[in-house]
């Protein structure tokens, strides 16, 4: 099935060039198999590894995923550490296999609250992985949209208070060149796993005309195909961003 599927997504037109994921369903995915929370989020690491794969196979160029956000900080302190130690698991255990594929994994996001073992394993595998050119393969750690507006808005208003920059040159790009994915494409595409319907707090900015596809699907059971008809989705849209559409006439 995932091969038809490939094979529709090839012949189907324009391939997103950057996806984002928000991994959702982790928790209720092991809820409905009575199984503690914290082992959803270990099988969700498959999950990952068939998307990344799956985004290569594709042709995507940037693949960001939700991995941890910095509203999560607030759950329970052993879900925290759980969630810590997966993201060391994954970092050591994937990364020869992410080298070998040319995928380059960057980290973004407030790294100063991750603990050192934790922040040392993903520098590692930034580091491990520097050179890829299959895929670009985003991990949002410690990451909240709003919190990086506020951090982008602290930073324009200490250069006007410093005298540096005038307020009215403040514009789109001023504004870009500060946030997490400085120098990157906004998604073409998100994708939210368990049917849920909102954004939580993701790439507020950068979300502006991305288009939405919400998947049914929690996310330790979210496999290469359900990216594959994500991307088929996409590929029948039309893509406005905010201008009429073609054959449509302005009112």
């Amino acid at each position: 099935m995932a091969s038809d599927l490939l094979d529709r997504v090839r012949l189907g037109g324009t391939v997103p060039s950057h996806v984002a994921v928000i991994m959702d369903g982790n928790g209720r995915w092991a809820r409905e198999r009575g199984l503690p929370r914290h082992l959803g989020h270990r099988e969700g690491m498959k999950s990952v590894r068939e998307v990344v794969e799956g985004a290569v196979e594709a042709g995507v160029d940037i693949l960001t995923l939700f991995a941890f956000s910095t509203e999560n900080w607030k759950r329970p302190a052993q879900e925290v550490s759980a969630l810590m130690g997966l993201l060391q698991l994954y970092a050591r255990k994937e990364r020869t296999e992410l080298r070998r594929q040319g995928v380059e994994v960057h980290v973004l996001g407030d790294l100063e609250r991750v603990d050192e073992s934790t922040r040392s394993a993903v520098l590692e595998i930034v580091e491990g992985t520097r050179g890829g050119e299959s895929l670009r393969l985003n991990l949002m750690i410690s990451y909240g949209g709003r919190e990086e507006i506020l951090r982008v808005a602290r930073t324009l208003a200490d250069r006007v208070q410093a005298g540096h920059l005038d307020p009215d040159d403040i514009d789109n790009t001023m504004v870009e060149d500060l946030l997490f994915t400085r120098g990157l494409p906004s998604p073409d595409l998100l994708i939210r796993t368990s049917g849920e319907h909102r954004i939580s707090n993701f790439m507020l900015w950068q979300l502006a005309y991305t288009e939405l596809h919400i998947s049914p699907v929690f996310w330790p059971d979210f496999h290469r195909e359900h990216l594959f008809e994500a991307v088929l989705d996409f590929q029948r849209r039309e893509r406005r961003f905010g201008r009429v559409g073609a054959g449509i006439e302005a009112s």
